[in-house]
């Protein structure tokens, strides 16, 4: 009878134990994968949005949708209020569901100035650390700003850390934040493909990548990076703009590119960062191409973009907001963006694709 006691209980630990890692699944969004199909097959990629300004709590989702459709498992968490479980970019500190890191197969970055606590930052440091494929889009190269915590053993992860410089965006990606290259905000982007790189099976089936986001300096990547986008910078935010008649173009600063990162152990960690990304950049199908065909390249699997590029298609309604502070749609928790913003919000913008 005892011995029955104490299995009930145990069970009943461990069942409450799951259950508490899973009670709070409506704070994320995920979506099954599918193991028939390829080239997710089931697959797990978690994808991080948190940035006040580019709308990245719009882009990933779309991009979780678009993923799954690969046959990938994808799971989009969210910045967001702890009380309400609304999605909240201007919270900087609460990211719901980082455990869910620790059976990623691949994790996008989409953040900007995130203070984690220690133990959410954890997964993903150690993530990293294990060598394991990361994508940084945009702000993630200044994903991390500790400044109420200076003392966390997480702090070298801010962009503006000594050792490694730059922190994440530096030591990882290969960039941190330096400055507006392009005038931010009437200058906007066509990405140009690195002639020498050309051949690189990320850029199969690219050709036409344009973004209202402006160009970010770039100082220098290091040696094993391998450009694939550089960003003209263009007269005015529409796709028919000229290309500016300065020096700022000459040469382009990068905009997209890999790296095969040498680890302690001798192994090698591929990462992809795009300095592209706000929610407008991703109604151009070749960067949505880029951004999936990167996946496979970092999964080693890059046998499996065709030659003209895998379909990357918009799934579920996409109407990006446009870029700026404090234009996020409020009153919305992840359910209620599963398939898309609501049709009718006020602030919807172009469904268009370029």
């Amino acid at each position: 009878m005892l011995r029955t006691t104490i299995a009930v209980l145990a069970l009943a630990l461990l069942s409450a134990v799951a259950f508490g890692q899973d009670a709070d699944a409506s704070r994320w969004l995920r979506f099954s994968g599918d193991a028939d199909v390829a080239p997710g097959n089931g697959r797990r990629v978690v994808m991080l949005a948190g940035d006040e300004e580019y709308r990245s709590e719009e882009s990933m989702p779309m991009l979780a949708r678009m993923f799954a459709k690969q046959g990938f498992e994808t799971i989009v968490l969210f910045s967001q209020d702890p009380e309400s479980g609304e999605i909240d970019p201007e919270n900087s500190s609460n990211i719901p569901g980082m455990h869910l890191i620790d059976d990623a197969d691949l994790v996008i970055v989409n953040l900007r100035f995130r203070e984690l606590p220690d133990q959410a930052m954890k997964h993903l440091v150690e993530y990293v650390d294990a060598g394991k494929p990361v994508s940084g889009l945009r702000t993630a190269t200044h994903a991390f700003y500790y400044r109420d915590n200076p003392d966390s053993p997480y702090a070298n992860w801010s962009f503006n850390s000594d050792e490694p410089r730059g922190g994440f965006g530096g030591g990882i990606l290969g960039e941190t934040w330096v400055a507006h290259h392009g005038h931010h905000g009437s200058e906007a982007t066509r990405g140009v493909i690195e002639p020498k790189n050309a051949a690189h099976p990320v850029l199969r089936g690219v050709k036409d990548v344009f973004g209202p986001t402006d160009v970010y300096t770039i100082r220098g990547l290091p040696k094993d990076s391998t450009i694939l986008l550089r960003g003209g910078i263009l007269e005015g935010m529409d796709p028919e703009d000229a290309f500016v008649e300065d020096d700022r173009n000459k040469p382009m600063h990068p905009v997209a590119w890999v790296r095969e990162r040498t680890l302690p152990d001798g192994g090698t960690q591929r990462i992809f960062c795009t300095t592209m990304g706000t929610s407008q950049d991703f109604s151009s199908r070749d960067l949505r191409r880029l951004v999936l065909q990167a996946s496979l390249w970092q999964l080693e699997n890059e046998q499996m973009i065709p030659k003209d590029g895998v379909d990357a298609p918009l799934v579920g309604h996409w109407a990006p907001t446009r870029f700026g502070f404090g234009t996020h749609r409020t009153g919305l928790t992840p359910a209620m963006v599963r398939d898309g913003h609501p049709k009718e919000d006020a602030k919807a913008g172009t469904t268009s694709e370029e």
